[in-house]
């Protein structure tokens, strides 16, 4: 129904439309206003009339509804309210509950007892198949039996015959003593037909023969045949563990002595009938007494090997390819082991020239395990069973390992085996001039490769060095393959010399010894002869191997070495030396007997020490015997001249007795210093480079003018400083000034001698 009216503005019934809407309306407008309101409310009264009249019938229709409406409202009520009464009166929701519940329980119990009645039905079943297995068993029965296992064995939900399953949370403690009863019967089964299998399989050592019977009883009533429980075994998937112990038979009783190369054995076959069937095959094996046959045969050894493979193969595992790799493969690697070991390592060439003639072996060996693919008793497929292709192919690494091998012990032989002891009575000169050897082990001379000096070796040192050349021309006669595993060794021979020779003479190391003087020369020689090794081979060496072939890497580790063992003799005859002038105490109060007894034996050690020393290094050194003998003298001559120099108060007698403690010392080093002098340096020097004695050892100089100065007098000693004698000698200002100090007293003659000394300037 439409609305009857809209919305009024008042101010739109007056007359006026220009009054402004703030201001209030006067009393005219408002009985105006009124009027035409009443006018206009009696003509919507008339439309509205006029409307319900016309729409009565839909009037009549809405307000019956309302009517029924309203009477089942009243009557729903009634109801309701009677049933609040009924409930309020009994509890009937009560009852109903418990009969709800009651019904629940009863239903859970069902759904209890039916699966307690589903694994009771269960376990019958599965304790009847388990009875059943041992009843197979017991009557021979063994496939049906293994069959029957292997359907437990999935129905328990065991992984893998292991008898364990990952069980359920709550499952029944039923189904863990099934699977316990089920791994004893699988346990059982599987030791009766490895039984069999022993039985069935057996070798006569009496008669040096392997025998199959092809049926055994298991029991007292029953007997089954030999495929049958190969079948029955391959069922319960125990394969490995009933062929294990037969694979370890043959290869301890057949295998070994077919591929045995001295054994010379040959194989036959014998098949025993009885009522037509066969009952049982044996494989004799025949010792040969031929003494023409000598050495190792390969042709035969694979032979043999064949056929042992083939009776296998037609005897007990009836060619089925499953059981033959499952044979195969407990069987082929200690038996590719036992070839490798007793035939072809023994059969590796020894000399690089006869490489090419292993090439029949090769041939022999890839024909056997051609041979073996086809009998399936290794897979054709796995490059892992080529093994002994794999090591027929690398016969020339093989070759070149064991020769790498054999060099090695050798040069550690010969390593041991030398000798660092000088003979009785040897000198360079006489050494030289004979140039021959009374033992192989004993020391001789070498040239010293880029100098025209000749060095004493050890000889060991000197056969190491003749084992890496000989090593090197088989590198130029060889393979690339070959010849780098000969560069390798020769390298390893050399570093031998490092790792044995210090270890075996570390005691001699550690004290002033000829033999420390040897292995420096040895380490000396080693260093200039590698420096020439790549030089002189390298023309020779196979193309790919000549810029790979490196040794002069190795050079500066025995020159380092050389030099650290004379630098650690130097230090040990320098620390001897000072010990020796420690004894003197300073050479203090000299002029009282005792105290100048105690510096003449101080003199005499030093004397005795640069004695030793002589005699060892003069004869051994040939390039650094004047440098280091210069060395060690200038270390003990500076510390007697620094000592006496340091004494602050000496009386004339005393003086007296370090002058002549001081001409004992040059006495007794005369003899010494005369044959230092007298060594000339034979390498191509520059004119005026070589040196004297006095420049080599400066103190030597120094201690022959302090011996002068002891008995000088004052104006002389400064004298000869200002003229540069005393400075040119090694002195220094503060030296003489103290000298002078020690010797003579105050007096004004002193303090202008010493202002004359502190006045003069030499810088």
């Amino acid at each position: 129904m439409d609305a009857p009216f809209k919305s009024i503005d008042v101010r739109d019934l007056l007359p006026s439309h220009d009054l402004d809407d703030s201001s209030p309306l006067s009393a005219p407008d408002l009985r105006l206003l009124i009027d035409h309101l009443q006018v206009r409310s009696l003509h919507i009264k008339s439309k509205v009339q006029k409307y319900i009249l016309s729409h009565r019938s839909d009037f009549l229709a809405l307000f019956s509804q309302c009517s029924a409406a309203f009477s089942g409202a009243e009557h729903l009520t009634g109801e309701v309210s009677d049933l609040i009464g009924l409930i309020s009166e009994s509890p009937i929701d009560v009852e109903i509950k418990d009969v709800v519940d009651q019904v629940s329980e009863k239903r859970r119990e069902v759904r209890e007892k039916r699966k307690v009645l589903e694994l009771v039905s269960v376990v019958v079943e599965v304790t009847e198949k388990l009875r059943f297995v041992k009843e197979e068993m017991r009557g021979g029965r063994v496939v049906e039996a293994a069959e029957a296992v292997r359907e437990l064995e999935k129905a328990l939900g065991i992984r893998d015959g292991d008898g364990e399953a990952e069980g359920e949370e709550g499952e029944p403690v039923v189904y863990g003593l099934l699977r316990s009863e089920w791994m004893d019967c699988f346990q059982e089964i599987q030791e009766i037909l490895a039984k069999f299998m022993e039985t069935a399989v057996s070798f006569d050592q009496q008669n040096n023969a392997l025998r199959v019977k092809y049926r055994s009883s298991i029991n007292e009533n029953s007997s089954v045949e030999l495929h049958t429980v190969l079948t029955a075994m391959d069922v319960v998937g125990v394969m490995d563990f009933g062929l294990g112990k037969i694979a370890d038979l043959i290869i301890k009783y057949v295998i070994t002595q077919a591929v045995n190369p001295e054994s010379h054995i040959s194989f036959s076959e014998e098949i025993n009938q009885d009522s037509g069937h066969i009952d049982e095959v044996v494989l004799k094996m025949i010792p040969s007494f031929d003494p023409e046959l000598k050495g190792i045969d390969g042709q035969a050894i694979f032979t043999g090997s064949v056929q042992v493979v083939k009776f296998i193969s037609n005897s007990f595992c009836f060619k089925n390819r499953h059981w033959m790799r499952c044979f195969g493969r407990l069987t082929w690697p200690r038996m590719s082991e036992l070839i490798i070991s007793n035939f072809l390592s023994k059969v590796v060439p020894d000399d690089p020239s006869k490489l090419a003639d292993f090439q029949n072996i090769i041939q022999l060996t890839t024909q056997f395990e051609t041979d073996l693919k086809d009998l399936m008793f290794i897979s054709s497929s796995d490059n892992k069973d080529e093994r002994l292709s794999e090591f027929a192919d690398n016969v020339e690494v093989h070759f070149a390992s064991r020769k790498k091998v054999e060099i090695l012990a050798k040069a550690r032989s010969l390593l041991l085996q030398s000798d660092f002891v000088l003979p009785p009575g040897f000198t360079r000169e006489a050494t030289l001039l004979k140039n021959e050897q009374t033992d192989e082990n004993s020391i001789r001379y070498a040239d010293l490769l880029f100098s025209s000096e000749r060095c004493v070796v050890s000889g060991g040192a000197a056969k190491l060095m003749a084992l890496v050349h000989q090593t090197l021309k088989d590198v130029c006669l060889s393979s690339t393959r070959v010849g780098l595993e000969f560069y390798y060794a020769a390298r390893d021979a050399l570093l031998l010399y490092e790792a044995v020779i210090p270890a075996k003479l570390g005691r001699q190391l550690d004290s002033i010894n000829q033999a420390a003087v040897l292995i420096h020369n040895d380490c000396l020689y080693l260093s200039r002869e590698i420096l020439g090794l790549a030089y002189e081979y390298r023309s020779g060496f196979p193309s790919l191997l000549k810029e790979l072939i490196v040794f002069v890497d190795l050079a500066p580790r025995f020159q380092l070495m050389a030099e650290d063992i004379l630098h650690r003799q130097v230090e040990l005859v320098i620390k001897n030396l000072k010990e020796a002038v420690d004894g003197a105490d300073g050479f203090q109060n000299t002029h009282q007997m005792k105290e100048f007894e105690s510096a003449k034996f101080s003199i005499d050690q030093v004397v005795f020490i640069l004695e030793k020393v002589h005699i060892i290094w003069e004869p051994l050194l040939p390039l650094t015997y004047k440098r280091c003998m210069a060395m060690v003298m200038e270390a003990g001559l500076s510390r007697i001249t620094k000592d006496i120099l340091l004494l602050d108060d000496m009386a004339a007698e005393e003086t007296l007795q370090l002058q002549r403690l001081i001409y004992l010392l040059l006495e007794s080093l005369s003899s010494l210093l005369e044959s230092l002098n007298a060594i000339t340096d034979t390498r191509k020097l520059p004119e005026g480079s070589v040196q004297s004695i006095n420049e080599l050892v400066p103190s030597l100089r120094k201690i022959r003018k302090l011996a002068e100065l002891l008995d000088m007098p004052l104006r002389s000693i400064t004298s000869a400083w200002e003229c540069g004698e005393l400075f040119f000698c090694g002195f220094v200002s503060s030296e003489v000034m103290d000298f002078i100090k020690a010797i003579f007293t105050d007096s004004p003659l002193r303090k202008d001698c010493l202002w004359r000394i502190e006045s003069a300037d030499f810088m």
